[in-house]
């Protein structure tokens, strides 16, 4: 695990593990637009956490139309050991302007879970799943947007952003932005 203690008080860590057994207060859903829990880390929140997951979203669905970058969608979290689940859109790797639609779902994730003033928060590597985003851009563009989001909005709330990892290919590439970003990193 790396760890990084912003300025504002806020500790940034990157780890390996399950996103589902975050014991966070949200967890981020790396999500399509229409909160279709159908594969990949969507299919395994819900199968963990439970069919309401699935239920909650259809009805944000209905209520808000489909879920845009910057605006993530809110569900609660059902039998997952977190409150809540962030659902955010990353892009479509090919769909055009993917780093900027990446950062936006990446700050829109961080500004809902300040809104709900959340102490705690657990992100996915978005987008570079089935929607195709070059993991080492996809953790440089992450990366970057939380620091960004840090320096411009400082939060009140939160305390610890953990970028969890599920498999060796991510955290590596996780890790090699992270040194390159030059973070104070400690194990």
């Amino acid at each position: 695990m790396r760890e990084y203690h912003h300025p504002c008080g806020v500790v940034v860590q990157v780890a390996q593990g399950d996103l589902t057994q975050e014991t966070v207060e949200a967890i981020v859903n790396a999500a399509n637009a229409y909160l279709k829990h159908g594969g990949g880390l969507a299919a395994a929140i819900v199968q963990r956490g439970g069919r309401v997951i699935q239920e909650e979203s259809d009805t944000w669905v209905k209520q808000h139309g489909p879920v845009r970058h910057a605006e993530p969608a809110l569900t609660s979290a059902g039998n997952l050991p977190c409150k809540y689940v962030i659902h955010a859109v990353g892009p479509v790797w090919g769909e055009g302007e993917e780093d900027t639609k990446l950062a936006q779902a990446v700050v829109g994730s961080l500004e809902l879970a300040e809104r709900l003033q959340l102490r705690s928060i657990a992100l996915p590597a978005i987008s570079t799943g089935i929607f195709g985003f070059p993991k080492d851009r996809a953790a440089r563009v992450i990366l970057n947007a939380i620091q960004d989001y840090l320096q411009t909005h400082p939060p009140s709330h939160l305390e610890l952003i953990r970028l969890t990892l599920y498999d060796q290919p991510t955290l590596s590439a996780f890790l090699e932005a992270w040194a390159a970003l030059k973070l104070e990193a400690g194990d």
